[in-house]
């Protein structure tokens, strides 16, 4: 991921209200077309200028071709708020975090994220670098925001189930693991979204814990069409089941280690 400094100028007076609203109402629709990662973005006002550091998956990221409607009535509207267009400074690489996928053809993704992952959800079936959502077309109504909300959701039901502090462990794991769950279905349907959008065969991946034993574990079936869908070796150490027909992937259960 790459580090960006944006920089505004004020041209006119104004206030701080407006600049706060403006600023961040681009920043969300940078958010949303997969531009900037994250959703914090500190402003820092100095001597009529404000800036704020974000983080894009790659260098190109904030090129105008890659702009969504959204972010370009953003970038209009900084007009009102009496401020410019942005100064887009490069800085360089984070190295705490990990690079986008090459900007080439994978031959399949997976629709894949953790509590822990601020980048894109979609990853690179060869390599399993996160593609960055702005090299596709729009999912719905201009942008990635389906997608994005989506991330956010699976996040937060992953960090529920990880802490596993509180009955809520066992709701947020359901919603990840059962392809019942309206989460489940809707990120189902996001993917062929996607695999429609960019004619990449695109799986969803299914969290996996807990079970019986590791036997059984190994012999599960999919879970949509039955059949069975074990992998002889696991891809990226993590999938060991895939289903080309139903286009799921998932985890042997992590109670068990893989042999």
């Amino acid at each position: 991921m790459i580090i960006t400094e944006l920089t505004f100028e004020c041209f006119d007076n104004t206030t701080v209200s407006a600049v706060d609203r403006t600023i961040n109402g681009l920043m969300d629709a940078l958010r949303y077309n997969g531009q900037v990662l994250g959703r914090e973005f500190p402003i820092l006002m100095q001597e009529g200028q404000f800036q704020l550091r974000v983080v894009c998956p790659d260098e190109d990221a904030l090129h105008p071709r890659f702009h969504s409607p959204q972010v370009k009535r953003a970038l209009q509207q900084l007009a009102d708020a009496c401020l410019t267009q942005p100064k887009v400074r490069v800085l360089g690489r984070d190295l705490n975090s990990e690079q986008a996928a090459p900007s080439v053809s994978p031959t399949w993704q997976v629709l894949y994220t953790t509590f822990v992952h601020t980048c894109s959800p979609l990853r690179c079936g060869d390599t399993l670098l996160p593609i960055p959502l702005y090299r596709l077309p729009a999912t719905f109504n201009g942008d990635h925001k389906a997608v994005i909300k989506w991330q956010t959701e699976w996040q937060a039901c992953d960090e529920l189930q990880m802490a596993g502090a509180s009955d809520a462990e066992f709701a947020g794991l359901n919603e990840l693991a059962n392809p019942q769950t309206r989460l489940f279905q809707r990120g189902w349907d996001l993917r062929g979204r996607i695999e429609y959008l960019t004619g990449t065969p695109t799986y969803y991946y299914q969290y996996r814990v807990g079970g019986k034993d590791r036997e059984s574990e190994l012999e599960r079936p999919c879970p949509k069409c039955g059949e069975p869908w074990r992998l002889k070796a696991p891809v990226h150490d993590i999938f060991l089941f895939k289903c080309d027909r139903c286009r799921l992937v998932s985890n042997l259960s992590w109670d068990f280690k893989l042999a």
